[in-house]
């Protein structure tokens, strides 16, 4: 109905899998626009608003964009105590606040079940936008948080999580990728997304698919949260693991046998995770460089090659 070519100042729109929306002000300026909410992740409240913030605010980051502006978006059970409700918002408003942007509203509902989440409105140069259709055959991929996230937070939510884990998975989680972004920026990566509910697997193939290439990955070269592989071979997962799995795994190849928990761990869906970033192989060594001396937990994945759209795993 709303198609990009009927109006040309909105860049990306509904027929493209991006992160974000993105409408163009004029030659110098562009808003970003999305939103995500969803129940609690861990126990505490402020932090699950923290979590729960900057999980919304990376799809602006990952379109190579900066949050101005955010609403807050809540659904709370008659009955509960508001006190969770004051501190689920105030984790998220200075989980805001630490990206440089402002809350300016919101609104709540009554559920059964608490959630919370925003709307959030970023900027980015309209020439600046990076999306997920330009990753070109040669290019290194470059991602930049671990994971196994779900498998952490599903062994939590069954009493089984080691603290340890706990505290490693939810100091990925409260990590902004503003930093991230900004350096995507900087060395100018053809191709741009984060790892979130659809897991590596899911998000990498939008990638694949948008950019109609292939993109190879070494297991090896993946890193995990602690205890995520534990609770993977204990197969503690997640219900959208195996969601993910029965449509990714269609284009999904591998050069080799992978046990089923090493799938589940490929598929796990993640909450406020990492970058997937695709950059040009004279920029990629600068890149990570770059990341890991600013404190980000970056690491290289695989290669982009010409092929067909599907993710080839070695």
């Amino acid at each position: 109905m709303f198609k990009t070519e009927d109006y040309p100042q909105l860049l990306v729109g509904l027929e493209t899998p991006d992160d974000s929306a993105v409408y163009a002000l004029d030659s110098e300026r562009a808003l970003i626009l999305t939103t995500d909410f969803f129940p609690p992740v861990v126990d505490d409240a402020f932090t699950f608003g923290a979590i729960a913030a900057a999980n919304a605010l990376s799809d602006v980051y990952a379109m190579g964009g900066q949050p101005l502006l955010a609403i807050n978006l809540a659904a709370f059970p008659d009955g509960l105590d508001m006190n969770l409700l004051s501190e689920i918002m105030r984790g998220g408003a200075e989980k805001v606040r630490e990206a440089g942007a402002l809350v300016v509203g919101g609104h709540t509902v009554a559920d059964k079940e608490p959630k919370y989440g925003l709307c959030v409105i970023g900027e980015v140069h309209p020439e600046k936008v990076i999306r997920k259709q330009g990753a070109q055959p040669g290019d290194h991929l470059i991602l930049t948080k671990p994971i196994g996230a779900g498998l952490v937070t599903t062994a939590l939510k069954q009493q089984r999580a080691e603290a340890a884990h706990i505290e490693a998975v939810v100091a990925g989680m409260l990590r902004l990728n503003k930093v991230s972004a900004e350096l995507a920026q900087v060395h100018r990566v053809n191709a741009l997304t984060d790892i979130t509910g659809y897991g590596l697997i899911g998000h990498a193939y939008e990638v694949a698919r948008a950019s109609q290439v292939t993109l190879e990955f070494r297991y090896e070269a993946l890193q995990w949260y602690p205890g995520a592989e534990m609770y993977a071979r204990a197969e503690i997962v997640p219900g959208g693991t195996g969601r993910n799995r029965a449509h990714f795994s269609q284009w999904a190849e591998t050069a080799r046998e992978f046990d089923s928990w090493q799938l589940d761990l490929l598929h796990d869906p993640q909450t406020s995770g990492g970058l997937l970033m695709s950059v040009p192989e004279q920029r990629a060594e600068a890149l990570l460089a770059d990341l890991l001396a600013a404190g980000e937990t970056a690491f290289e994945i695989g290669r982009v090659t010409a092929g067909p759209s599907m993710i080839r795993l070695a």
